[in-house]
């Protein structure tokens, strides 16, 4: 059955999804890379310390250098950070959802499984490979905004390959064998991003005595996190979308036909 419901019905589908989804993923979150962010802290802390001892007219400990939050406050934080960015994302796939459903026959569940597919390939796959995350103590700090720019532009190849590869499946709609229309847009998909990974620049400010193990598992964890967000939203959307086609719409009845059945029952 394809998927029902108004576009306010669909954003608030979306808004219940994404908060589930990253309420899950803030627990994947601290259980994965929580314990990597800390000795990635711990790492850089202990990098920075000052070599010499303090002189008995320096102060041997400065308030200015505490962070703003603590390390308990960014655990806290963490869950709420999940949570805000599954509402936000939620919101957006059933606008998406909404409109995407036009161009389609696929029932409910399997286009919103599909979306979430396509928008974890575009939004977190595309972008990471090209600029994998990395925790903290790595990265020049005088490049953050450079290393931005860079992520979106990754961000706005990955949507756009995406998208062309769901236009030439369109185009191809009425091939006999699936399996052609499938490797075309495999292939368009493959040949946009080829051509974006060359074209933008390539960044390395890992230092060569950060342990690469410690790197890795940053960076899978973080691959992780970002996949349960998509994955339990993807699910959420089905599993609300299939509730919401298996509960039965009661019949209206007209106010005529209310009149003559109240009629009928009162004549003796």
């Amino acid at each position: 059955m394809p998927l029902a419901g108004s576009l306010k019905s669909l954003l608030l589908r979306g808004l219940l999804a994404g908060l589930i989804a990253g309420l899950l993923t803030g627990a994947v979150a601290f259980a994965l890379g929580e314990p990597h962010v800390a000795a990635a802290i711990a790492i850089e802390e202990s990098t920075s310390a000052p070599a010499e001892p303090h002189d008995a007219a320096t102060p041997a400990h400065s308030h200015d250098d505490d962070p703003l939050v603590s390390r308990d406050g960014q655990r806290a934080g963490l869950f709420l950070a999940t949570t805000l960015a599954g509402i936000a994302i939620g919101a957006i796939f059933g606008v998406v959802a909404h409109y995407a459903r036009r161009f389609t026959t696929l029932s409910g569940p399997l286009l919103v499984l599909g979306l979430a597919g396509a928008g974890w390939l575009a939004v977190e796959a595309v972008p990471f490979f090209k600029y994998p995350a990395n925790p903290p103590a790595v990265g020049d700090p005088d490049t953050i905004n450079e290393r931005t720019w860079l992520w979106l532009a990754a961000l706005v190849l990955g949507l756009f390959a995406v998208c062309a590869a769901v236009y030439v499946a369109k185009v191809l709609v009425s091939q006999r064998y699936w399996t052609v229309r499938l490797a075309a847009s495999a292939l368009t998909f493959l040949a946009i991003v080829t051509v974006g990974y060359l074209l933008l620049p390539t960044v390395n400010e890992v230092g060569e005595d950060f342990p690469a193990t410690l790197l890795w598992e940053f960076r899978i964890s973080s691959m992780a996190t970002q996949a349960t967000l998509w994955l339990c939203l993807g699910l959420a959307f089905a599993f609300l979308t299939e509730r919401a086609q298996a509960t039965p719409t009661p019949e209206r009845i007209s106010p005529a036909a209310e009149g003559k059945a109240t009629t009928r029952t009162t004549r003796p």
